[in-house]
């Protein structure tokens, strides 16, 4: 499967999301995307449940060398998932972790004042919450943000995003929260090989689209 681009492939997911479960018609919902990629997706799902939408924010840990390479991810409040078996085999020091640790916390905390501003927390406690992202490869950054969203006491916590790698996919399932994605590939080299379009989404666009959907 190959989406034209990050709306096509929210548009996708919001089917299936109403096939796997259901309940979501009658229960209150609040959507929450990972910035920036993950907000135009999940712009299609929060207008058609009508539901609020805002960002999580949680920052991907980078090797040393090659940033690209998770060996872990933070979330803005500080909670923090390492990739302990990857850390061994690559020898990261303890003070490298600490150093990018910080770094990746101020550049969350930065990002949800330019997002969300002077706007309240979303609803999380007693409703289904929907984390959204354009696609899974390691899912450190994901299982940062669901540990967090986990301890605020969620009716149910659902993780979706249009394509995942057969290991991201299990790394967020063993936390115990549904997944539904539209494709698993067997072969996954990166996320944005499953779209035409993957030019990386502007602060602007995120701005606009939590403006357009929660103005309706």
């Amino acid at each position: 499967m190959l989406f034209r681009d990050r709306a096509e492939a929210g548009n996708f997911l919001s089917r299936e999301l109403l096939d796997a479960v259901p309940e979501l018609h009658a229960e209150p919902v609040t959507v929450l995307a990972i910035p920036r990629g993950g907000v135009p997706v999940a712009a299609p799902i929060a207008t058609m449940l009508q539901a609020p939408l805002d960002v999580f924010i949680a920052r991907k840990l980078g090797a040393p060398g090659h940033e690209e390479l998770a060996i872990g991810a933070v979330a803005a409040d500080g909670t923090r998932v390492l990739d302990h078996q990857l850390v061994r085999v690559l020898r990261v020091s303890d003070s490298y972790i600490e150093k990018i640790t910080e770094r990746e916390i101020a550049e969350a905390r930065r990002r949800l004042a330019l997002f969300r501003g002077t706007r309240p927390p979303p609803p999380v406690r007693d409703r289904a919450v929907i984390l959204v992202d354009d696609g899974l490869a390691t899912g450190a950054t994901a299982r940062a943000a669901l540990t967090v969203l986990l301890a605020e006491k969620p009716l149910r916590l659902i993780f979706a995003a249009p394509v995942a790698s057969q290991e991201g996919a299990e790394a967020v399932a063993s936390l115990g929260v549904i997944t539904v994605f539209s494709a698993i590939p067997k072969h996954f080299q990166g996320v944005g090989e499953w779209y035409e379009e993957f030019e990386q989404t502007t602060d602007e666009e995120v701005l606009a689209l939590l403006s357009a959907v929660n103005d309706r």
